[in-house]
């Protein structure tokens, strides 16, 4: 299955009548809120995550119509816990042995054109990407995954954030994101202190994020040789490691001569922060992101995806009281489950 020239997520799927019908009487049943975040209107409890229109309408298409292949590998994460880098890294270790260095498509397209979401229609000029990729994203909670997903060898690649890093960065990516037309009349600011509110409470796009983070956790702790579960902290620590783990469990494992050639540390340059937010394509390009019922397009820069990629910037945001409210908060959640994040102490 091409999934790089064709991008099979939500755009290659038509609506039909039996997910049309189910998407209006989810949205008719379930618990609905007033939106917040980004260009959501409304947001609906599917599955216990909450979830746009436009977001429950990928799901379900991609529930009724995604057919994975036995090597395909699907990327997954909450929005904004390091989705960009970790697409960057999948894509250069899957086709490091047919791409030159030096016209690698990362260096002229961004991330999210060479690994598609499953249910989005993200994308930017040029869009056609000749090469077969067996790899896409997403940022569906595990248990609303398509059960051909689960039921296949596919494997899950999961990454993770301290939640107030993750949280910093959603609320400064919803600052940096305009819709198209219409929308931008009726576009409302949302400050920090409330932005807080509804991510402690787990009113987020995909929330709640901690129940986002346990259920990939589980289900790595029953099925290891399916679910690989990363921590930004750590990737970002020891990049060489988490490089070749990767690339062992994707079924590209890297070879002794290729370690010899150093290709582990031209992968880590070619996707670092600093080379891929410098790129021209990054730092003017443009991406759209097509959206369902009754929301506009929305266009936005590829540099909202490069902001700073540090560990700990959360300390130029939070009070205090909100770090330690959210450590409590994860302390809560997590208990009893084994996970452990990795947070910075508030002094």
């Amino acid at each position: 299955m091409n999934h790089g020239s064709k991008s099979n997520g939500a755009e290659e799927y038509k609506s039909d009548p039996k997910t049309s019908n189910k998407l209006e009487e989810i949205m008719s049943t379930v618990p609905k809120r007033k939106g917040a975040w980004l260009m959501f209107n409304d947001l609906y409890l599917y599955e216990r995550f909450w979830c746009s229109s436009f977001q429950l309408e990928g799901i379900l298409r991609a529930q009724d119509h995604f057919k994975p292949q036995p090597n395909d590998v699907i990327l997954s994460s909450t929005p904004k816990s390091g989705t960009t880098w970790l697409k960057a890294l999948a894509f250069a270790i899957t086709t490091r042995s047919c791409v030159d260095e030096s016209t690698n498509p990362l260096l002229t397209r961004l991330a999210h054109d060479c690994v598609p979401f499953l249910e989005f229609k993200l994308h930017s000029s040029p869009q056609k990407l000749n090469l077969d990729v067996p790899v896409v994203a997403t940022h569906i909670p595990y248990t609303s995954l398509p059960k051909s997903i689960i039921n296949s060898g596919c494997k899950i690649v999961y990454i993770c954030r301290d939640p107030k890093d993750a949280f910093v960065s959603l609320w400064q990516f919803h600052h940096r994101v305009r819709p198209k037309g219409e929308e931008v009349s009726a576009w409302e600011d949302l400050p920090l202190e409330d932005a807080f509110e509804f991510f402690c409470e787990g009113f987020t796009p995909g929330g709640p994020y901690w129940d986002h983070l346990l259920g990939y956790w589980r289900a790595s702790l029953e099925s290891p040789e399916k679910i690989l579960f990363l921590k930004y902290e750590n990737l970002k620590k020891k990049t060489e490691y988490w490089i070749k783990k990767m690339a062992q469990f994707m079924g590209y494992p890297l070879s002794l001569e290729e370690e010899d050639k150093g290709v582990v540390q031209k992968i880590i340059d070619l996707c670092s922060f600093e080379n891929l937010s410098n790129l021209e394509v990054n730092k003017s390009g443009k991406a759209r992101l097509d959206v369902g019922i009754g929301v506009n397009t929305f266009e936005f820069k590829n540099n909202t995806y490069f902001r700073k990629g540090k560990v700990g910037d959360w300390k130029n945001y939070l009070t205090p009281e909100m770090a330690t409210r959210l450590d409590q908060i994860t302390e809560q959640k997590l208990n009893g489950s084994g996970l452990t994040l990795h947070v910075l102490p508030n002094a």
